[in-house]
């Protein structure tokens, strides 16, 4: 399974970055979700989405801003990233999942991340 991220970058507070994240090779999952890791600091959820009912989830810090979609005949997951702020600044990695979970520990692949930066 390998995961690849694209879509990071430089960008002013306010603006907007679409991540995505193609995934190949066969493998069964339940949902797949963005996390970021600031630096210095821990992983932290985002977003998820359930791969056969699309449910999303958000957290707090990135609802309403931010906005998770698939496309599950090109086995991709985007993250729409609007009214970015500096906090935001962080590397952003895809996963995937065979459970319902925002933990990171509970996903199981994992791409090598793409880097967001916002400057105030």
């Amino acid at each position: 399974v390998q995961l690849i991220e694209s879509g990071g970058g430089l960008v002013q507070a306010g603006g907007s970055l679409k991540l995505s994240c193609v995934a190949s090779g066969l493998f069964t999952r339940y949902a797949m979700g963005w996390f970021r890791q600031a630096n210095g600091k821990e992983r932290v959820f985002v977003a998820a989405i359930g791969w056969s009912d699309s449910r999303t989830f958000y957290a707090d810090s990135v609802k309403g801003r931010f906005t998770i979609s698939k496309d599950n005949d090109n086995d991709a997951v985007y993250l729409q990233m609007d009214g970015l702020k500096p906090a935001d600044k962080a590397v952003y990695y895809c996963a995937s999942t065979t459970v319902e979970s925002t933990r990171s520990d509970r996903y199981d692949d994992w791409g090598r991340g793409t880097q967001v930066a916002v400057s105030s």
